[in-house]
């Protein structure tokens, strides 16, 4: 992983590095509040030997210290130094226990002898030093000379005396907080890289780049009001989620150039990754930019395009399956623009063979013949064979997948399958995306105030060719859920013989007109608007 990956990684994970620095601050905490403080005192002891003062005497006796120097050392945790120290102190601790305070240490290029003592009390550390330095010497001296008789050959001397130490040896509770600090930051960056590598679920277009070709049509953002408000309709002009479906819509429209098929298929690789939200927010924002769009629900096995859109259910693509009824009969209007539902109706018991049927085709040829652009949500390609099925009657395949809802090997899975069956044109949409993840994550911020309408403008919008106005709430006009009711008249003239165009238009709307008239129209609105105000100004 290169630098970017990393500091994304952290970023995905920040909430567990920060859980991980105050358990181990915590930890620190606890560990300083129950460790005592202690002190250490120190003494040393200057090692000789008695000799007559000649340079070869001075020789030997140098070399004779130097082998005795570690001897002497290891000796004075022994507990023959040791215990008589317990006994003239009257200390409450055995002699093994107070060699795990005694610490001896000695410089190989000096005849010193360095002797540590630690204790809760400072006083007390001194003291107990005095009194090792003290029994070092006496162990030595006897050992040194067993008969008593004459001077010892080896003479050990206090060089520097214990005194009661000032500041504490033992870490202060600070620097045990900082330290738990430190370890649990380690720890918890330390989990977040190993989750991130054991983790094998879709994180971003870096890890769908990795596993196709497939062109990301576009990345749809998730955010906090995802869930409560789904739909386009329900969200400002210039949301983040709303500008991704106009880019999807975009990006559908030059794929299409030169390009006959007006017929998609929307799926997933398993449930839950959002194809019937993605399927509706694209059909009305095609049916925004002036397209007249049929939206059909094929998931014959866990339909919901109706309930979302508040359209009845009882007849629908079963219906016109199983040759009930005919597809100008339950197709219903939604909106105030040219975008007609058609919803799954009643779950069949055989709902691959009725996909895979000619009367599926013959629908399909039906629509794509009246309408400019023919919407179909298919169930997930993985728990079912639906989906493969719509994928051969179809000119191009949307697969959605959902950030952190799929795994990369589930998204490789589906891919091959399509692959499999020839499925055509396949591209892919990235959704619930963070928006910390997004590439150029800083967009909304940097260019936030781009997408608001200025102060007092006239409300037109000019990117976008549907032409949609706001209200002062920042919510666009003429898109309350539900929107208009009733079938749609197709080509059969239906059961009143009515226009093939759809319901028919009221006298108050005027003749209808192309996205490029009602652009136009508002275009020179705006611009009059706008030298009005400088003449008058």
């Amino acid at each position: 992983m290169d630098l970017k990956t990393y500091l994304r990684v952290l970023r995905q994970h920040v909430a567990l590095i920060i859980a991980a620095a105050v358990v181990g601050a915590l930890g620190g905490l606890g560990v300083g509040l129950l460790t005592p403080t202690t002190y250490t005192a120190q003494t040393q002891l200057f090692v000789s030997i008695v000799n007559s003062g000649s340079a070869t005497d001075l020789q030997q006796g140098s070399t004779f210290t130097q082998e005795r120097m570690q001897t002497y050392v290891d000796m004075a945790d022994s507990r023959a130094v040791l215990g008589p120290v317990v006994d003239d102190l009257g200390l409450d601790e055995t002699s093994v226990d107070l060699a795990e305070r005694v610490q001896a240490t000695s410089d190989p290029n000096t005849v010193l002898i360095g002797i540590a003592v630690t204790d809760e009390s400072p006083r007390a550390a001194a003291r107990i030093a005095e009194a090792v330095a003290t029994s070092l010497v006496d162990v030595v001296t006897t050992l040194e000379n067993p008969d008593g008789e004459g001077a010892s050959p080896v003479l050990l001397s206090v060089a520097e005396a214990a005194e009661p130490p000032v500041e504490p040896s033992s870490l202060t509770l600070w620097t045990d907080t900082l330290l738990g600090l430190l370890v649990g930051v380690v720890f918890g960056v330390g989990a977040a890289l190993l989750r991130s590598a054991l983790d094998t679920r879709l994180r971003g277009k870096e890890t769908l780049r990795r596993v196709t070709r497939a062109p990301v049509l576009t990345a749809v953002p998730a955010d906090a009001s995802t869930a409560r408000t789904p739909l386009v309709t329900d969200l400002p002009v210039h949301s983040p989620r709303g500008e991704a479906f106009r880019r999807l819509r975009t990006n559908l429209r030059y794929a299409q150039v030169g390009d006959a098929s007006t017929s998609v298929l929307v799926t997933s690789s398993v449930a839950g990754e959002g194809k019937t939200t993605t399927s509706i927010n694209l059909a009305i924002v095609m049916a925004q930019a002036g397209k007249r769009v049929a939206l059909v629900d094929a998931d014959l096995r866990r339909p919901r395009i109706a309930h979302r859109l508040g359209l009845e259910n009882a007849a629908g693509l079963t219906t016109v399956l199983v040759g009930s009824a005919e597809a100008s009969e339950v197709l219903q209007a939604w909106g105030d623009d040219e975008l007609y539902v058609l919803t799954a109706g009643e779950i069949p018991p055989n709902p691959t063979e009725l996909l895979e049927s000619r009367q599926m085709s013959r629908l399909i040829a039906e629509l794509t013949a009246e309408f400019d652009l023919v919407l179909i949500d298919g169930p997930p390609l993985l728990p079912v064979a639906d989906g493969l099925v719509l994928s051969q009657q179809v000119g191009r395949v949307i697969l959605v997948a959902g950030v952190g809802q799929v795994r990369v090997g589930e998204v490789q899975e589906a891919l091959g399958t399509l692959s499999l069956v020839d499925a055509n044109r396949v591209g892919v949409v990235l959704n619930k995306v963070p928006a910390s993840t997004l590439d150029g994550g800083s967009y909304s911020r940097a260019y936030g105030s781009y997408l608001l309408p200025d102060e007092g403008s006239s409300g037109v919008l000019a990117g976008d060719p549907g032409g949609d106005s706001w209200s002062e709430d920042g919510r666009a006009y003429g898109r309350e859920r539900g929107g208009r009711r009733g079938s749609y008249r197709g080509t059969d003239g239906g059961s009143d013989g009515g226009s093939d165009r759809g319901p028919e238009r009221g006298p108050d709307r005027g003749p209808e007109r192309g996205p490029d008239d009602r652009l136009d129209g508002r275009l020179s609105e705006h611009l009059d608007t706008v030298e009005m105000r400088r003449v008058g100004s």
